[in-house]
C-alpha cells in the first residue's frame, strides 16, 4: 500500500517571495508560480513545479506560527515535510502504524488521523525521517475535488 509518488515538497523560508525569487534567479524553476495567503492556517506559499515534484516555500504570517517555529527551533530554513501520495488514505494510515508509526495533530485543522483538505484527504505522522516530516494524501478524483468544491462553494 505504500508511497505511490511525491505529492509535494514543503520548505520552511523567512520570506516567500524572495525564496521564489532565489529559485526564478538561480535556477530558472517557479516562472509560473502561484503565491497564495492561506488565512486559515496563516501561512504564505508559493508553489510551483520541478518536473513532476510540487515545491512549497511556505513562510509564517505570524511570529510563532507553523513554519517560523519550525526555523527557530531549528535555526534555518529548509525541507520541513514531504507529501506522499497514497491509493487509499485509511490503509497507508494503517499500514504506517501496523509500523509504529503514530499521528500528529494537523496544526491547521487540530485533527488528528485523515481529514479533509483542498486536495485530498490529508494525515500527518507524530514520527519524522531524517529530520523530516511525513504527510499521506489520498489526491481527490476530478469528480471528488468537484463535490469538494460545491460543498465549499468554491
Amino acid at each position: 500500500m505504500g508511497a505511490r509518488y511525491i505529492k509535494h515538497m514543503a520548505f520552511a523560508v523567512k520570506d516567500a517571495y524572495g525564496a521564489l525569487r532565489q529559485y526564478q534567479q538561480f535556477l530558472g524553476a517557479g516562472l509560473d508560480a502561484e503565491v497564495k495567503d492561506f488565512e486559515k492556517s496563516r501561512n504564505r506559499v508559493a508553489i510551483f513545479n520541478v518536473g513532476d515534484v510540487e515545491y512549497q516555500l511556505c513562510q509564517s504570517l505570524d511570529a510563532g506560527g507553523r513554519f517560523d517555529a519550525w526555523i527557530q527551533a531549528r535555526g534555518y530554513e529548509g525541507l520541513h515535510h514531504i507529501c506522499y501520495a497514497v491509493e487509499d488514505i485509511e490503509a497507508g494510515l494503517a499500514e504506517a502504524i501496523a509500523h509504529g508509526a503514530t499521528l500528529k495533530e494537523c496544526s491547521a485543522c487540530k485533527v488528528k488521523g485523515s481529514h479533509v483538505h483542498p486536495e485530498g484527504w490529508v494525515a500527518f505522522l507524530e514520527q519524522e525521517a531524517g529530520g523530516i516530516e511525513l504527510e499521506l494524501m489520498q489526491v481527490y478524483t476530478p469528480e471528488q475535488l468537484e463535490a469538494y468544491k460545491s460543498v465549499k462553494g468554491l
